[in-house]
């Protein structure tokens, strides 16, 4: 209630269309989330044309337009110095939070705790209906289909691909497509698990860490487990895996975007820990030869 009635967000202007270019954000794919979420904030009553009333400041960047043009992630960390030190020059109130705060892609690896908010990397719409939780009619372990952009999902591939009950895929499937939604749906409908509803990370921060226990709807595993993952997953009593599916279910509102949004959806919660943050941020003044 507090951040409902008190927190105000001040977006910087747009000065580089090679980053702020909010008219063609894609609110799909593994950037969709970025779109989401600056697209929700523009229609929500926490955005403020004053400066002086915020206590965040949002730079409305992505690294989506330079990724499509083919640019390294060295070239796209240079770019972005360079825009940030131009805000720095033409901005006076840049340096009043020390710009501590930040919204990271789950797929960004330097992520800094309690500086960083994780954002939540989903599918929209949520089109796929629930499964039920009829355990009988589930022939398959778990699910996942995917390319191999990681060690982690390698490792994974190869230990388990040619096996009859975990359907472990290295390839997409294309959900937009009528055929391929079908498949993945049934897919779903037989499994046990979605392996991305299982976290094989020896370090992670989750989205929302601070607002829900993820113990409660998904398995927390080691990546030296990937080799057990079978074995880990058919030890799990069905009951569990029941309380898994339905807690599941409770908390798919607080990772879905809509637009507008709606309360508790996506948005919220990324407020709420950016919202919480902001006890982390030192207010100092920060010497920059600017006048204030």
């Amino acid at each position: 209630m507090d951040m409902e009635k008190n927190f105000k967000i001040f977006v910087y202007p747009y000065t580089d269309k090679a980053f702020a270019d909010d008219k063609r954000r894609k609110l799909s794919g593994k950037y969709g989330s970025e779109g989401y979420f600056f697209e929700s904030l523009q229609q929500s009553h926490f955005l403020t044309t004053d400066p002086d009333k915020a206590p965040l400041f949002f730079v409305p960047i992505s690294c989506h337009k330079l990724r499509r043009e083919g640019r390294s992630y060295e070239d796209i960390a240079i770019a972005f110095q360079d825009y940030v030190k131009s805000l720095i020059a033409k901005n006076p109130y840049w340096n009043r939070t020390r710009s501590r705060s930040f919204l990271r892609n789950l797929y960004n690896v330097q992520y800094v705790p309690r500086k960083d908010v994780p954002l939540p990397q989903i599918i929209q719409p949520f089109a796929l209906p629930a499964g039920g939780n009829n355990l009988k009619n589930r022939t398959l372990l778990a699910f996942w289909a995917g390319r191999c952009s990681s060690d982690i999902r390698d490792k994974m591939i190869q230990a388990w691909q040619n096996d009859t009950e975990l359907d472990i895929q290295n390839e997409q499937i294309d959900i937009q497509n009528i055929r391929g939604h079908i498949a993945y749906q049934e897919k779903l409908q037989v499994s046990f698990l979605r392996l991305s509803a299982v976290i094989l990370s020896d370090y992670s921060v989750l989205p929302f860490n601070d607002i829900l226990d993820w113990r409660n709807f998904s398995v927390i595993l080691k990546e030296k487990d990937v080799h057990r993952l079978k074995k880990i997953l058919k030890r799990i009593p069905d009951q569990e895996y029941r309380i898994l599916q339905d807690n599941t279910v409770k908390v798919q509102q607080h990772f879905q975007w809509n637009s507008p949004p709606v309360k508790l959806d996506a948005f919220h919660p990324v407020l709420y820990e950016l919202w919480l943050c902001r006890h982390v941020v030192k207010y100092e003044r920060v010497d920059t030869g600017m006048n204030r």
